[in-house]
């Protein structure tokens, strides 16, 4: 008798759990079809890993993409779909988009600007941080290494529409992308300025530069500068993926 009293409450939880089941789908279902189809809902897939409005992610890996010039979210793009950058996750998101579709995505987030976190502060000793106070605002001409300032604005903002801003970034994804420029796994249009660059820099002038740049509190709202004539007349080198550089 007990072992029928059992077959039957088991019977009646595996109704009830069927029912609740469908009962979600259902509601899921529903849930769905009120998901409004714009651009800013589809892009929840980039700020779950960039942050709220792209304004960067809390690990200090995940850059912020909000406010960064079109031409240069576009460009980046473009590398990780045609595999001049590689990061399975944004490969396989942007493998099939078409260059109209991620010229949507660039101008979405070029066009948020919320606010910055604080600096931060890495613990690194003072000497390596006057070296990186130093390739960041002068370069070292004896290695031929051009200031920071003279590609990126002298406010570190970057140039519109393709340079980017290089204040405000985490230490530890400027450390990582100028590794990614070293070893080749990261790539833009020949001829690669930044990979050219990276190559001439010691791990201790990574380090430097990296510390210095993560300290600094951003300008202007970290709004880029105009990417002017007089600036294309001192551009220190050519670059592929900055057109008139």
């Amino acid at each position: 008798m007990s072992n029928f009293v059992n077959f039957l409450s088991v019977r009646r939880f595996s109704y009830r759990l069927s029912f609740l089941s469908i009962a979600l789908l259902f509601s899921i279902t529903a849930s769905a079809q009120n998901v409004p189809d714009t651009l800013e809902q589809r892009l929840k897939a980039c700020t779950s890993c960039h942050g709220a409005q792209g304004r960067a992610g809390t690990d200090g890996y995940y850059p912020r993409i909000a406010g960064k010039p079109e031409g240069y979210l576009f460009n980046q793009l473009k590398n990780f779909r045609d595999g001049k950058r590689t990061f399975p996750m944004m490969t396989y998101m942007v493998v099939n988009m078409s260059d109209d579709y991620l010229h949507e995505i660039a101008t979405f987030f070029s066009n948020l600007h919320p606010p910055y976190a604080a600096p931060q502060k890495p613990d690194i000793q003072p000497g390596l941080l006057e070296r990186g106070r130093q390739l960041v605002l002068h370069g070292d001409e004896q290695k031929k290494i051009p200031a920071c300032i003279s590609c990126h604005g002298q406010k570190l903002t970057g140039l519109a529409p393709f340079v980017p801003g290089i204040s405000g970034l985490p230490r530890d994804y400027l450390i990582a992308q100028i590794g990614a420029w070293q070893t080749g796994s990261r790539h833009a249009a020949v001829p690669d300025c930044m990979q050219s660059i990276a190559k001439k820099l010691r791990p201790e002038d990574i380090g430097a530069l990296s510390g210095w740049l993560a300290m600094q509190y951003v300008a202007d709202d970290g709004i880029a500068e105009a990417f002017s004539d007089k600036v294309k007349g001192h551009f220190p080198l050519a670059c592929g993926s900055i057109p008139g550089s």
